[in-house]
């Protein structure tokens, strides 16, 4: 179930603008990014860090699992998760994962089908779908 329904397509060219509409429109700092490999995750995640004020370089996670993102004052503003290594839900709980979706910081999550029965119930879903190589929809 969308928390909001909002569905259009854009081009890397434009995602600043969706990384826009995305934070304008969402109820909750927790989102759940469904794709297929290649489909822009980490890409949407880099602007939407960018547009909410941090200098940070980021990358996807895949080998530490989380990545955290600061803004101009230090203090952190998002952690960056990619489930995709994940065996099972428990070694997303031994790693902390309760601790880090208590924060009051952003939480960004690629391959969250990994861990269904953790995710917080407001967490607000969002679905990229590949249309081209160039062109992607996205639902939330």
């Amino acid at each position: 179930m969308f928390l909001q329904m909002k569905n259009s397509s854009y081009s890397e060219n434009q995602i600043n603008q969706i990384t826009k509409e995305i934070i304008a429109s969402v109820s909750t700092k927790c989102l759940a990014f469904y794709a297929p490999m290649g489909a822009g995750k980490t890409t949407l995640i880099k602007e939407l860090v960018k547009e909410l004020g941090s200098t940070d370089t980021v990358s996807s996670p895949t080998f530490g699992l989380v990545n955290e993102y600061h803004d101009s004052n230090g203090a952190i503003l998002a952690y960056h998760f990619d489930f995709y290594r994940l065996e099972d839900e428990m070694e997303a709980m031994d790693m902390g994962l309760e601790d880090y979706l208590n924060s009051d910081a952003w939480i960004f999550m690629e391959w969250p089908e990994k861990i269904p029965s953790l995710l917080p119930r407001d967490t607000t879903r969002i679905e990229i779908e590949i249309l081209s190589p160039k062109q992607r929809r996205i639902k939330y």
